[in-house]
């Protein structure tokens, strides 16, 4: 460890190495997604200024937007008090951060004791994931 990477220990890794990491647009603030980051994606998200996870269903480094092209461009990045959640302030290319085509992966709010969906779907995943 260098003393340009000293601010790593700071985080509270859990017992896997990971740290949630809550991803909110920079101009609203609203919460977009939250993901995992393990110490090589905080690493490579402040050295590439974007948003780079941890999937744990793929078990690897997962870059936001290396299939849908909606990048998450890094505008912030803060620690809470306890040390143990990132948050990543973001603009988020192409104005989608769920795999579903919305604006957030928050898109349904509890009304009445069920759960509805709030946020339209701005462009279909089949549209967004093209498989060849």
């Amino acid at each position: 460890m260098t003393a340009e990477t000293d601010w790593l220990n700071e985080v509270r890794w859990d017992a896997q190495g990971l740290v949630p990491a809550i991803a909110q647009d920079w101009q609203t603030g609203r919460v977009l997604m939250v993901a995992w980051m393990n110490r090589d994606a905080l690493i490579l998200t402040v050295a590439e200024q974007r948003g780079i996870y941890w999937s744990r269903s793929r078990n690897r480094l997962w870059r936001k937007g290396e299939e849908s092209g909606h990048i998450q461009r890094l505008h912030e990045l803060r620690l809470d008090c306890d040390g143990d959640v990132i948050v990543l302030q973001v603009e988020q290319l192409g104005g989608m951060a769920c795999h579903t085509g919305r604006t957030s992966c928050f898109y349904r709010r509890l009304v009445d004791g069920q759960w509805q969906v709030v946020d339209p779907v701005l462009k279909s995943p089949d549209e967004i994931y093209r498989h060849v």
